[in-house]
């Protein structure tokens, strides 16, 4: 049976697997990434779902991809964001090596997720390869996120956009069904050409969450240091830059600088003003 949303700190309880499931498709769904707790508390409001995704390898750790990023790096920033997450559906990534070996393997890798973080699901990469491993979770109670097309973890020679041709669409379509099959709440569509996105979105019962994928998505990821233009990496096509955080932040750090080399700060608002005890 599936698990009921776990409570946030001050006992609100944030929205569940379920209600994404039966989301109306008039109504987009909104999703970003989070990785701390000060960004999860400014997303939270806005949001239906955070995703703590292992992307946060390139974004926080500085990787050259999401290869590398550990089951504890996972868990530690899980925690963090579950902490001030009051309302949105809360997803944490099984990073690559933790699920791949089978549903036993699975299986303890998201046991250990639900249980240290608080998070209502976990998301695994892949489709037909992995429908007994999405099966097994749902089986035991963890809700899964599915994550199809271009697969991240797997993309060892670069990121490839994916539906190309007859078999490369059938491909996709097949692992979409496949992650319906196993039970999962919904799927993320990554990197996959806008046609074929239509149609599996078009075809699934489940919704389908795009990402360079297409407009017809029942609802919409970005990485949200991408969107606030905080990552210094590249920019893929399929993001859009809101803001320019970083150039915000070296602004200010570059006053902050003037200021203290010419002795304006501190000032006296930001010193302990007091007359020191004295020798009788």
């Amino acid at each position: 049976m599936q698990q009921n949303a776990p409570a946030s700190a001050d006992g609100a309880t944030r929205i569940g697997p379920d209600k994404i499931r039966n989301a109306d498709p008039a109504r987009p769904l909104v999703c970003l990434t989070a990785y701390t707790a000060p960004v999860a508390a400014y997303l939270d409001p806005i949001c239906d779902l955070l995703l703590v995704g292992d992307s946060l390898g390139m974004v926080i750790y500085g990787m050259d991809g999401t290869v590398g990023v550990t089951l504890d790096m996972m868990i530690a920033h899980g925690r963090a964001v579950t902490r001030r997450a009051r309302h949105a559906c809360v997803v944490v990534d099984l990073p690559a090596g933790t699920y791949e070996d089978g549903p036993e393997q699975a299986l303890a890798s998201a046991r250990r997720v639900m249980a240290e973080t608080g998070a209502e699901a976990v998301k695994l990469e892949g489709g037909v390869a992995i429908e007994a491993s999405i099966a097994a979770l749902v089986t035991d109670g963890i809700p899964v996120l599915g994550h199809i097309g271009l697969l991240p973890q797997q993309a060892e020679n670069g990121f490839r956009i994916q539906g190309r041709g007859e078999d490369g669409a059938r491909q996709v379509m097949e692992d979409a069904l496949a992650v319906e099959r196993a039970g999962a709440f919904a799927t993320v569509i990554e990197g996959t050409l806008e046609p074929v996105a239509r149609s599996i979105t078009e075809a699934l019962s489940i919704p389908t969450i795009g990402i360079g994928a297409s407009a017809a998505c029942d609802g919409q990821i970005l990485v949200t240091d991408d969107l606030v233009g905080l990552y210094d990496g590249h920019l893929p096509k399929f993001a859009e830059r809101y803001a320019d955080l970083a150039g915000t932040i070296r602004e200010a750090a570059q006053r902050w600088a003037d200021d203290v080399r010419t002795r304006a700060f501190p000032g006296q608002d930001n010193i302990y003003a007091g007359t020191p005890a004295t020798k009788e």
